[in-house]
């Protein structure tokens, strides 16, 4: 499993959090999938963007926008392995795919990377963060 443990004195927020490219088209189309199937209603969210991003993660996550990054715990998830520790952690039939796991990072990174590449020209690039909706602002940091 791929993490990293961070370090920060600031108090934190409730977690677990997903960090997300708020302008990616398809960022936040993962962010919609989670937000209707966490069957806990636990994971919030941040744009990497955010003010939130920038006191809990290190640098190289809010200017690379490559990757998303799942916090828990004071440990870092990124790429293939946050995408399958979210569906862990929404619930139901969706921690099934966590069994992905067996199969080694470079190759599920290799294709995380490969479709992060292309993901503004697949699914689009908005001007600006996603707004929330009313019953999904107290989910949002």
């Amino acid at each position: 499993m791929h993490y990293e443990k961070e370090t920060n004195p600031n108090p934190l927020p409730k977690e677990p959090i997903v960090f997300f490219d708020g302008v990616c088209g398809l960022c936040n189309g993962f962010v919609d999938f989670v937000l209707k199937h966490d069957t806990k209603q636990s994971i919030l969210f941040s744009p990497l963007q955010g003010e939130t991003a920038k006191h809990i993660l290190h640098e190289q996550y809010t200017t690379a926008m490559n990757t998303v990054v799942y916090y828990k715990q004071g440990k870092v998830w990124i790429k293939s392995s946050a995408a399958l520790m979210i569906l862990k952690d929404m619930g139901g039939l969706w921690r099934l795919f966590f069994v992905l796991m067996i199969v080694p990072a470079f190759i599920r990174n290799f294709v995380y990377d490969f479709i992060s590449r292309y993901r503004y020209a697949w699914f689009g690039k908005k001007e600006t963060c996603r707004l929330p909706s009313a019953e999904e602002r107290l989910r949002f940091l």
